[in-house]
C-alpha cells in the first residue's frame, strides 16, 4: 500500500502523522478550554459582581441544596443533555467532556482561590474572568468535538420550533437568570458585562485557536498555513 509523504525541513511527514498531530492539538484545546472555562467562572464567583446567566442558576441551586457549584453545574448539564433525546441532538466527545470537566475545574479553583472583599480586587477578578472565559470558549469550540449541552439545547430547540437562535437563547437565559436570582444567585454588573462582551471575545479567540485543516486529509500533508479558516457556528 502506497502512503503519500511530504518533506519539510529535513523531516518526512506522512498523512497519518499530520492527522495525529491535528487530533492531538484538538484534544489539548478541548480539555484546556474546558478547564479554563471552569477556572474563569470561579473568578467571577469570587469577584461577586455578577455571574454568567447559567451560573446564576447554578449558584442559586447550590445555596438551595447545599451542594457545591461545580456539582450542581454537572448535574444540571447532565439533565440538559437528557433533553437532547426528544430533540434528536447527537452529543460528541466535547459535549460529554463539558458536563464532566467544567464543574470539576470550577470547584478545584474555588477551593484554592480566596474570596475578595475589596473592590480593587473584585474588579480585576471580574475582568480577568470575562476575558479568560472568552478565551476558553474559543479554545473548546474551535476544537470541534461537539457543542456543550446548553448550546445544543438551544440549537435543538431552534430546529424543532423554527424560532431564531437569538430569540431562543434570550428566552432561555432570561429564564435561568430569573430563576437563579430568585434562589439567591448573584446578578450584577458582571452579568451585564458578560452578556455584552462574551460574543465578541469568543469570536476573536475562535479565529486565534481554529485548527488549520490539511489540503488533502487522505494523502497529502499541507506544507503551509491556510489563508483562512471557517469558524464553527
Amino acid at each position: 500500500m502506497h502512503r503519500s509523504t511530504t518533506t519539510t525541513g529535513g523531516y518526512v511527514l506522512s498523512a497519518d502523522s499530520s492527522t495525529r498531530s491535528r487530533l492531538g492539538r484538538r484534544l489539548i484545546q478541548l480539555y484546556a478550554g474546558l478547564a479554563l472555562y471552569g477556572a474563569s467562572s470561579a473568578l467571577l464567583v469570587r469577584a461577586g459582581l455578577g455571574l454568567e446567566p447559567w451560573n446564576v442558576l447554578h449558584q442559586g441551586l447550590a445555596k438551595l441544596t447545599g451542594l457545591s457549584m461545580g456539582v450542581v453545574l454537572t448535574i444540571v448539564g447532565a439533565a440538559v443533555l437528557l433533553l437532547w433525546i426528544p430533540l434528536r441532538q447527537r452529543p460528541g466527545l466535547g459535549t460529554v467532556s463539558n458536563v464532566l470537566v467544567i464543574g470539576f475545574a470550577m470547584d478545584a479553583t474555588l477551593s484554592v482561590l480566596p474570596g475578595a472583599h475589596a473592590l480593587a480586587l473584585r474588579v480585576p477578578l471580574l475582568l480577568a474572568g470575562v476575558v479568560l472565559n472568552g478565551a476558553a470558549t474559543g479554545l473548546y469550540i474551535a476544537a470541534d468535538f461537539g457543542p456543550g449541552p446548553r448550546d445544543g439545547l438551544m440549537t435543538g430547540l431552534h430546529r424543532r420550533t423554527g424560532r431564531s437562535i437569538r430569540l431562543i437563547r434570550t428566552g432561555v437565559e432570561l429564564t435561568v437568570v430569573a430563576t437563579g436570582f430568585a434562589l439567591g444567585g448573584t446578578v450584577g454588573i458582571g452579568t451585564v458585562l458578560y452578556a455584552l462582551s462574551i460574543g465578541p471575545l469568543a469570536q476573536v479567540f475562535l479565529r486565534v485557536f481554529t485548527v488549520p485543516a490539511a489540503q488533502d486529509r487522505s494523502t497529502v500533508v499541507a506544507t503551509g498555513q491556510p489563508k483562512g479558516a471557517i469558524l464553527p457556528r
